[in-house]
């Protein structure tokens, strides 16, 4: 697999992540034979460092530094919460207004840790399909900025809503999930890294990276009817 790189330079390199590829190797899926990691290395001829993280599931934009002294600075900017990140997700029921939701959530070690998300919906449909008691379903394609960086935040804070994100596994709608598996064929999770913006810790020029979403997604924008320009 050749890996689409987004942006490039002595430091930094960011690629398009797919739906399904790890970033590196891990004890908790055995199943996997490639990783982000190890295919940029190998495309590049260079050792590279992720300098955060994307859940296996979500596609879209993740970058690595060529040395370690820039992933140390670009992991201090995560930390310190100086890189901005979008994401484009799509999920069931309406969301009418912006919203920010400060809802702590627990890590692995069961500490509670502070997480907020800022939700923009960008359009709302309804399509003639039922779905419980209902004789249709309502989805609406958001725009989500994290404040934060949990494990799973925006999953776990969409399904706090009770607009679990389509596709999501184990936070989301397993009743939803099936339909989506068994209508439109798809089982993909509707979540997308869409942007990362932050001023260079090198050059300390301004960055912008976008990436467009993934054949998965932008087919379910077709099959549900979305229209707005997403990116």
């Amino acid at each position: 697999m050749e890996l689409l790189i987004l942006y490039e330079d002595p430091h930094l390199v960011a690629i398009h992540k797919p739906n399904g590829l790890l970033v590196h190797r891990t004890k908790l899926a055995t199943d996997a034979t490639e990783f982000a990691l190890q295919l940029l290395r190998d495309q590049l001829g260079i050792k590279v460092y992720p300098t955060h993280r994307l859940d296996r599931k979500t596609s879209g934009i993740l970058l690595f530094a060529k040395d370690e002294d820039s992933n140390r600075e670009m992991q201090k900017l995560f930390m310190e919460q100086k890189v901005e990140k979008e994401y484009l997700a799509i999920v069931r029921g309406w969301i009418d207004d912006k919203l920010t939701l400060d809802y702590p959530l627990y890590n692995e070690a069961g500490k509670k840790q502070d997480a907020i998300t800022t939700i923009l919906p960008i359009e709302q449909v309804e399509i003639d399909l039922p779905f419980g008691k209902f004789s249709t379903s309502r989805y609406t394609c958001t725009k989500v900025k994290p404040e934060t960086g949990r494990i799973h935040q925006i999953r776990k804070h969409f399904a706090h809503l009770r607009h679990p994100i389509v596709g999501d596994r184990p936070h989301g709608c397993n009743k939803q999930n099936k339909l989506f598996k068994e209508h439109f064929f798809m089982t993909k999770l509707m979540l997308h890294a869409s942007s990362l913006s932050f001023v260079h810790p090198i050059s300390l020029e301004q960055v912008v990276i976008n990436s467009q979403y993934c054949d998965e997604f932008e087919r379910m924008i077709d099959e549900l009817g979305f229209t707005t320009p997403l990116i």
